[in-house]
């Protein structure tokens, strides 16, 4: 069997994925498809290693780490099944910048619902300069799927042959068919602005933080972030974290808004006050 690449493509292109594609075959290989067409059975990723922790046992223990980029966060866990990449994991100290490659995976609670995240096959600790030539390695993917879209937007039909016309590789001409016929047309100015704040996070000036005055919090948002913070709270039954469909039950019966909602637990979060134990689950730190 040929080995799959290692994808060098960013957290907020991947997370956005909602496409698996596979050939069939039991032995067949299963693929994340990002919404710029990168066909993900493999990725490389390199970013600061925020936090980690133990969900299961000690004599059985399930390491689930977040790892950050430039332009959001990567969802990790490793097993028994994955015995090298979770003892690595569980010698690491936040923060830390890491190296992890690994096999794209999903996780779809309920139909319409869908979690990607990465199962760990190596995973170690490196430099500043090693994450920055990441970063640089990943916007020059970035790029190359922003210029295949913006040459696919002028084919009809649009065809995988008409793109390796072009100069593209068979797998992301492939991964860009398949895009299109999951997500529709693509917003390619939105990964255009995130290719510019990816490349200008390697400038020292960007990442000196300038002063910021704080906005009071309006009466308005206190109030939501308390029912949130209580809905989380009382629906984590088992210790493990309350489920995001039950979240969103309990404010829509409250009379919280979808996107308010959204905003508000994304606030906690950003505040410490609450985490992800997995993907689809909060929990109050």
């Amino acid at each position: 069997m040929i080995r799959e690449v290692a994808w060098r493509v960013f957290a907020g292109e991947y997370n956005e994925s909602t496409c698996v594609f596979s050939e069939g075959g039991e032995r067949a290989p299963s693929y994340v498809v990002t919404p710029l067409g990168a066909k993900v059975n493999r990725l490389l990723v390199v970013g600061v290693i925020t936090e980690v922790e133990n969900i299961a046992s000690e004599e059985e223990p399930m390491w689930r780490a977040r790892l950050s980029d430039p332009t959001g966060t990567f969802y990790l866990s490793a097993g028994q099944y994955q015995p090298e990449a979770a003892q690595q994991l569980s010698k690491l100290k936040p923060p830390a910048f890491v190296a992890v490659m690994g096999k794209s995976r999903v996780h779809s609670p309920q139909e319409g619902t869908l979690y990607v995240s990465i199962r760990p096959e190596m995973v170690k600790e490196v430099s500043e300069e090693l994450r920055d030539f990441w970063v640089l390695e990943a916007s020059r993917s970035l790029r190359e799927r922003i210029n295949a879209n913006k040459e696919s937007n002028q084919m009809d039909p649009l065809t995988k042959e008409g793109l390796v016309a072009l100069g593209y590789g068979d797998n992301l001409a492939e991964g860009i068919v398949l895009a299109r016929q999951h997500y529709g047309a693509v917003d390619v100015e939105r990964f255009s602005s995130m290719l510019i704040d990816s490349l200008r996070y390697l400038l020292p000036e960007y990442r000196e933080a300038p002063e910021v005055k704080e906005e009071p919090v309006s009466e308005e948002k206190e109030e939501q972030e308390t029912v949130v913070m209580e809905l989380i709270e009382s629906l984590d039954k088992d210790g493990k974290g309350a489920s995001w469909e039950d979240i969103l039950k309990g404010a829509k019966k409250a009379g919280l808004k979808k996107e308010d909602l959204e905003e508000t637990a994304n606030s906690l979060l950003d505040k410490g006050l609450v985490y992800e134990p997995v993907l689809g689950r909060m929990r109050k730190i």
